[in-house]
């Protein structure tokens, strides 16, 4: 196991290339369950949990070829020959459920094991599981799996999720390309990550309508072609690497994003005090002043500002003037680096769904612990401006969500290193 060595080092220079993002190319990959033909993702991130979906999809009688030093997948389902997700590989990784609906879909039967992943909260599937009964899947928990089954296939349903749930969204849309009749899925969450999807499986032949809006409605098909689709930019990488010049000084232009990925995101920086400029690469990013301002948050759905960076913003309002409010809504227990930075001087008060954070004027380096993976690029955050040594132990974590930090940081000037524990 590795750890990460930062140092206090100064403001930041340069230019950082944003990957494709995980949580889309998570999606994309299980819909090549959906089609006998090829699917070929570009722009892919080169992710721990990226190799995990392939073992998964391998298992399940899946061909997935990594090509261009990982930033392409070429795959091909057009022979699976096993219908169960084990809870070894699942148990790694939440988007795993999202093999469910495809196998549904297709096939008629799946066996999916209740998932894993960071502990914030329970995430429960339900919202998923509803939204494939409603399209007439007959489910049933037993000793941790999900049994599935559609005899004579699903059909087409108007489902109305509880709640916006992105993952939900995702496994309901693409089991609903294959099934027989409309499909109206309300309250459907509005994240790019879906959009990103729904043009995947326009491209592959599916008949789809109002992604990127609260109400998509889809046309099942009898069969998806093969296709070829680029990864969206990685808008929590983006908004991550936007702050490193912010926390630090200096100023980095971010290759690859664009404001409309981080719009709310953007919108809380500016109030915050800081400079951000559209050019023709991305978005370059500086600090206005010498100190950011104090700034309130809360999380929301897209296009609101994204619970995955709440952590690397809290990180940023501990040196902040003034104090700040940063309320989470979206997952419970989702403050775990909280106590973490407490250790490197900051001032935070946790209660409930609610961090009260009073700005200090120097963080400090200390041994900390990342407890999930946007809590571990936060203290890499922190440890950018703090004086001294920090470093971070458990980084696994990281390894699920960004790929090459210390290199992407280290060519900006950061004094960063992984060693092993």
């Amino acid at each position: 196991m590795d750890k990460i060595v930062v140092t206090g080092n100064g403001p930041l220079n340069g230019q950082i290339p944003i990957a494709g993002a995980k949580n889309a190319c998570l999606t994309l990959m299980p819909a090549t369950l959906l089609s006998e033909e090829p699917l070929t993702l570009t722009n892919a991130p080169r992710l721990s949990d990226i190799k995990t979906m392939s073992e998964l999809l391998a298992s399940l009688g899946a061909e997935v070829s990594s090509l261009q030093d990982g930033q392409v997948l070429a795959m091909s389902s057009h022979d699976i020959h096993n219908h169960k997700a084990d809870y070894d590989i699942v148990r790694k990784m939440r988007a795993s459920i999202l093999v469910l609906g495809p196998m549904l879909a297709r096939d008629g039967h799946a066996v999916v094991s209740l998932p894993g992943g960071c502990a914030i909260g329970a995430r429960p599937v339900d919202l998923h599981l509803k939204a494939l009964e409603a399209m007439g899947a007959e489910l049933e928990l037993r000793d941790g799996y999900v049994h599935a089954k559609a005899t004579g296939g699903l059909k087409g349903a108007v489902h109305e999720f509880p709640f916006v749930s992105v993952g939900a969204t995702e496994n309901a849309l693409m089991a609903a390309t294959l099934a027989k009749g409309t499909t109206v899925l309300k309250t459907a969450a509005r994240e790019p990550e879906i959009v990103d999807l729904a043009e995947c499986l326009i491209k592959m032949g599916a008949q789809i309508e109002g992604h990127g809006t609260s109400e998509i409605t889809i046309q099942g098909v009898d069969r998806l072609n093969g296709a070829t689709h680029p990864v969206v930019t990685d808008r929590i990488e983006l908004g991550t690497y936007m702050l490193a010049p912010v926390i630090t000084g200096g100023e980095v232009e971010c290759l690859g994003g664009t404001r409309a990925l981080v719009g709310a995101f953007c919108d809380k920086l500016e109030e915050a005090g800081v400079a951000i400029e559209e050019t023709d690469k991305g978005l370059k990013v500086r600090r206005a002043g010498d100190l950011v301002k104090a700034v309130n948050v809360t999380t929301e759905p897209f296009p609101g500002f994204p619970t995955d960076l709440q952590a690397q913003m809290m990180a940023l309002l501990c040196t902040a003037d003034g104090t700040s409010v940063l309320e989470e809504k979206i997952f419970e227990n989702r403050f775990m680096h909280a106590p973490e930075l407490i250790r490197m001087g900051a001032e935070i008060d946790v209660q409930g769904g609610l961090a009260t954070v009073t700005g200090v004027k120097r963080l400090k380096g200390a041994p900390v612990m990342a407890t999930d993976l946007r809590a571990s690029v936060s203290l890499i955050l922190a440890g950018l401006a703090a004086e001294g040594e920090t470093v971070v132990s458990r980084v696994y974590h990281l390894d699920r969500g960004y790929e090459r930090v210390e290199e992407k940081l280290g060519a900006c000037g950061a004094k960063i290193e992984r060693l092993p524990e």
